[in-house]
């Protein structure tokens, strides 16, 4: 579904008003990580490495603070990508379908820093998980 089509479906009424209650902030909020889900390709990839990082954590018992720090990397890449989409989509409405240089300096400066810090997720997984899943490897060997 295109995300104009998204958008419509799920459209509020006085969308510039701020929520009334807590559970409507909720409710918004998670819209928009629905939306990002639904529409970005790299957002639902960020989902799956998240979920192999988390799951192999725990398949190789690392401690508490290893999965805390796995976590909060993930995390940080999930959020960039969340801000990066809504970076886009606000240079997106303001220039339209025109070219605009410092619109693509905006879009590429934030598709950026999703990419300096999913190297950054890669490097401290595998600096945490790599020594765990070498152990087991050794023991099932010996």
């Amino acid at each position: 579904m295109p995300p104009v089509a998204l958008l419509k479906k799920e459209k509020r009424n006085l969308s510039w008003k701020v929520a009334t209650n807590l559970l409507s902030s909720f409710k918004y909020a998670w819209q928009g990580v629905k939306y990002a889900f639904v529409t970005q390709r790299n957002f639902r990839i960020h989902v799956l490495m998240t979920s192999i990082a988390l799951s192999l954590g725990f398949y190789l018992h690392v401690s508490t603070v290893e999965m805390a720090i796995i976590s909060l990397t993930c995390a940080t890449v999930l959020v960039l990508e969340l801000l990066n989409t809504a970076i886009e989509s606000v240079v997106d409405l303001t220039v339209k379908q025109t070219y605009h240089e410092l619109a693509k300096i905006a879009k590429d400066c934030a598709a950026g820093a999703v990419l300096i810090s999913a190297m950054a997720s890669v490097l401290v997984a595998g600096f945490i998980l790599l020594p765990h899943g070498i152990d087991l490897i050794i023991s099932l060997l010996n």
